[in-house]
């Protein structure tokens, strides 16, 4: 699971959006215009017969009947088929009985898609059309194949990656959800599908079919939004870990194994972590409570991270650090909330909302939350016209319409740019007089370029107004120098700062400043260190960090080699004919 770009589709390239389609029943569209539409090349590969050789040694031969299934949607994905003789049909099935032809593979060809390298559900059938003898490459055996042979392992890392974002833009191998259009329940659904990289399709009310839906369900509006899963059931205003579950994403927590790393957060900074620790052979979990990337995966472009000049989204971003720790076996659960760190046993134990995670060193990358302004009633916008990233989803909501943003930062002016090209019009609303001590400097000149942007400095929300629709206007403390009092906007986007996400270190002895930030560095030699023996924290969560997601990646990588030193201590020493080794 996790968001899934290709690492050499153009860094302007988004992930596309869940389509709707208006036929009486619903099915995937294809997206109007595909970044793959050039690229089955590199999707599809065939392998020669010295790459199949190579590849032999890490699988078993298997022989399948025609008809017989290889694989099958929602059940757990047994890796990676390369074809030796036969044909396979693969193809979508839906949860209202519909399939729709994905591609047919012959000899040379293999099958499998990004979620095989760490076992996930398989996302549509594979089929044998006569007899298939293929070689079976299980999921821990295909990250040692895509490590040992470079070169293809590269080629074949492409395709999985291109294979799963083909899946999303055709909303292929995902549920069905169907409801209002700018229902809170189902806005938060698509975030949570669409950050984590899981193919859906969208029926709402201005499709034809929803009402058919709705009426061969025995639906009421009570129950709305509803899910159609592929396997066909059908799940009635579910949460998102109810609905992970259901998908068979939310992964089963082993209590009694211990890892040399628990991380807490998939942000940049967890994700690093991960990274360099899996590479360098230590076991690693991340737990995170909804998706890869963090905060800084609800930035929809980051222009100033090394390496990347014409920018990159944070989604995307994280995408790809995603992948590469499933690629060196870092077992990352999502979604996944940390409850609390028990510290007085060894190995340490997290108690989350799924079973208990045990570790003999932990790291904190729980990041931050947003933060609330002090707005009377504000709870009740949530969703309802009140939003604190700017995502595709939320874009899509608000297009040709008027937006009030608040925020002055670099989220702020990057969510300023991105809205641009989809609202009629954005004020926004700052306490200072500009942007010059708070955002950088591009970004600044980029938001003075736009016609649709008015900036209102020295201006604060004052309070909000509602209809039976929700958000209705944002009334101003004082009136703008121009006279403007109040806008009339049902869009509110708050990016106003955000606090530690610390909440659930409080009874652990970790010590927190008086912010609720991670106080580290006791130990001069081991910066990141807290109070607490083998716990460690990095990024937004520990006190002193610099906010930015190169410093996040920065403390990731840093913080392993100060891991491997308190595992160095805790393994005991052995002897080797008295000597000791």
């Amino acid at each position: 699971m996790g968001t899934i770009t290709e690492a050499e589709v153009p860094e302007s390239a988004e992930l596309p959006s869940a389509s709707r389609h208006s036929d009486t029943q619903p099915q995937p569209a294809e997206a109007p215009f595909s970044t793959l539409s050039t690229r089955r090349h590199q999707m599809f590969p065939e392998l020669t017969d010295d790459e199949i050789a190579r590849l032999a040694r890490f699988g078993e031969q298997r022989h399948w009947a025609p008809g017989e299934r290889l694989f099958r949607t929602g059940e757990t994905g047994p890796g990676m088929f390369v074809l030796l003789s036969g044909s396979v049909k693969v193809f979508q099935r839906d949860g209202l009985g519909r399939e729709r032809l994905i591609v047919e593979h012959g000899r040379g060809h293999f099958l499998a898609e990004v979620g095989q390298l760490s076992g996930g559900p398989a996302l549509v059938d594979g089929m044998a059309l006569e007899p298939v003898d293929a070689i079976l490459i299980p999921p821990e055996q295909l990250r040692a194949a895509i490590v040992a042979e470079a070169e293809l392992g590269e080629r074949i890392v492409r395709a999985l990656i291109l294979r799963r974002v083909s899946l999303i833009e055709k909303g292929a191998g995902g549920p069905i959800l169907v409801g209002k259009h700018d229902d809170p329940a189902l806005v938060s659904l698509q975030g949570f599908l669409s950050r984590n990289g899981h193919p859906y399709s969208v029926l709402d009310e201005r499709d034809e079919g929803m009402l058919c839906i709705v009426e061969r369900f025995a639906a009421r509006c009570e129950d709305l939004p509803l899910v159609i899963c592929p396997d066909g059931s059908v799940l009635r205003q579910p949460s998102a870990p109810e609905l992970a579950t259901r998908l068979g994403i939310l992964p089963e927590l082993d209590g009694e194994r211990v890892y040399d790393v628990a991380v807490v957060g998939a942000g940049p900074a967890g994700l690093a972590t991960a990274v360099y620790a899996a590479s360098e052979g230590l076991s690693v979990i991340v737990l995170d409570s909804r998706a890869p990337g963090g905060q800084a995966g609800a930035s929809s472009r980051i222009e100033n991270y090394l390496g990347f000049p014409t920018g990159i989204s944070g989604q995307a971003l994280a995408g790809r650090a995603f992948v590469q720790a499933q690629k060196f076996g870092a077992h990352v659960a999502i979604p996944v909330s940390v409850r609390r760190l028990i510290c007085d046993e060894e190995p340490r134990r997290l108690e989350t909302c799924s079973g208990d995670v045990r570790a003999h060193t932990v790291v904190i990358a729980s990041g931050a939350v947003y933060r609330k302004p002090a707005i009377e009633g504000i709870d009740r916008y949530t969703g309802r016209g009140i939003y604190y990233w700017a995502s595709p989803v939320e874009a899509k909501l608000c297009k040709h319409e008027n937006i009030v943003l608040v925020g002055g930062g670099n989220s702020a002016g990057q969510a300023i740019v991105y809205l641009s090209t989809h609202a009629r019009q954005i004020d926004v609303l700052i306490r200072k007089a500009g942007f010059e001590s708070t955002m950088s400097r591009y970004l600044i000149d980029r938001i003075a370029s736009l016609p649709n942007v008015r900036v209102h400095g020295h201006s604060e929300i004052g309070g909000l107004d509602e209809d039976n629709s929700g958000l209705a206007a944002v009334r101003l403390k004082a009136p703008c120098p121009e006279g403007v009092d109040h806008f009339d906007a049902r869009h509110l986007f708050l990016f106003t700062g955000a606090d530690p996400n610390t909440g659930w270190l409080r009874a652990c002895g970790v010590k927190l400043d008086p912010h609720g930030f991670v106080l580290t560095g006791d130990n001069e030699s081991c910066s990141l260190a807290t109070s607490v023996e083998g716990v460690y924290a990095i990024g937004d969560a520990r006190a002193g960090s610099t906010k930015r997601v190169a410093a996040a990646v920065g403390e990731g990588a840093a913080v392993v080699a100060q891991i491997h030193q308190r595992l160095a201590a805790l393994r005991p020493v052995t002897t080797v004919a008295g000597v000791h080794a």
